[in-house]
């Protein structure tokens, strides 16, 4: 399968290591074909820092190659939308960075034509395809905690210096930055339809949130409470709490460790995580899956799941007032 990078970002950087480590165990059958930038000259270095064949100094150019079979769209989440398009409309399959759009109605329009030519269009949020999620899964499901009622997760990282998340015009703010972190493990844990979101946010002098929390409240009576911050790092830790003990999952944005705790607060259990290159070979391995099989969509992230989550983004800002100048 021959794969190719649309922005050649900082996030690039780390899934061409992970598909270059990939190609490398053998019998993968995956090239690093190409990579585009609006810079020729950066597309080039990129390109000979990590071995990748093709090198083009726009994205048309690249899409226009018949040859590129999966790409994957590393650029701002306000491009996201208008870069998938154009993906698909060349018909190339698709595993775009999260947050997959702005907002839920770009989403759906992408997926609907994802749909109609029968292409894989994948979002790429990474803690979905890991086996940590299987094994806090498998756990839960073997009962170890009991049947969870709620659960409790963060993410915040000392990011006010970065000038695209104070930026509204490009999509700007800790929600859709590290916010989905926490809501995507929420999600994970509870299926059931939400009932009520209850939300604080401190906005920027920009009008882009820098720190807010989220509270779900679930049909069947199960809560989440979710917090998330680019002003400050916190500790990443998600617990879920069962009828027989809890849960912790250390770092939510890559899980580390899993411990599980009884109902007298003692250790019962720690599990470790299998060895990884970096994370994002999972994506790339659940999408060359799914291509295999002719399938539009990843198991581990289906289309259901996305909108679930961009609808519920949608619903947080809508109750802050944020709009962004793209929508």
């Amino acid at each position: 399968m021959k794969f190719a990078i649309l922005a050649p970002g900082k996030i690039a950087q780390s899934m061409a290591k992970a598909v270059m480590e990939i190609q490398g165990m053998g019998g993968t059958q995956l090239e690093l074909y190409a990579v585009a930038s609006r810079s020729l000259d950066r597309a080039k270095a990129f390109a000979t820092q990590w071995g990748f064949e093709k090198a083009y100094g726009s994205y048309e150019e690249m899409l226009e190659d018949e040859a590129v079979e999966l790409v994957y769209v590393a650029s701002p989440h306000s491009l996201h939308y208008r870069h998938a398009k154009m993906c698909l409309e060349h018909d190339k399959n698709v595993l775009m960075e999260k947050p997959f759009t702005v907002n839920a109605m770009q989403a759906e329009e992408l997926i609907s034509l994802a749909r109609e030519k029968g292409l894989l269009l994948a979002e790429a949020i990474w803690t979905r395809y890991m086996p940590s999620r299987r094994m806090i899964d498998d756990m839960i499901a073997g009962g170890i905690i009991g049947e969870p009622i709620s659960l409790t997760a963060n993410l915040g990282y000392a990011m006010k210096h970065k000038e695209r998340l104070q930026n509204p015009e490009l999509a700007g703010g800790a929600l859709l930055d590290v916010g989905v972190y926490p809501i995507h493990f929420a999600m994970m844990v509870f299926h059931k339809e939400i009932e009520k979101v209850d939300t604080s946010v401190v906005m920027s002098p920009m009008g882009v949130d820098w720190i807010n929390s989220v509270t779900l409240t679930f049909e069947d009576g199960k809560m989440a409470v979710l917090h998330s911050s680019m002003l400050s790092p916190t500790d990443r830790l998600g617990v879920i709490y069962g009828e027989k003990g809890y849960m912790e999952i250390q770092n939510i944005n890559n899980c580390e460790e899993i411990r599980v705790f009884d109902t007298e607060h003692h250790m019962v259990a720690c599990h470790k995580v299998p060895k990884q290159i970096n994370g994002y070979e999972y994506e790339v391995l659940s999408c060359m899956k799914a291509m295999k099989e002719g399938k539009v969509e990843c198991e581990e992230m289906p289309h259901s799941e996305t909108l679930r989550v961009m609808r519920l983004l949608d619903a947080i800002r809508g109750k802050w007032g944020m709009r962004y100048p793209c929508e």
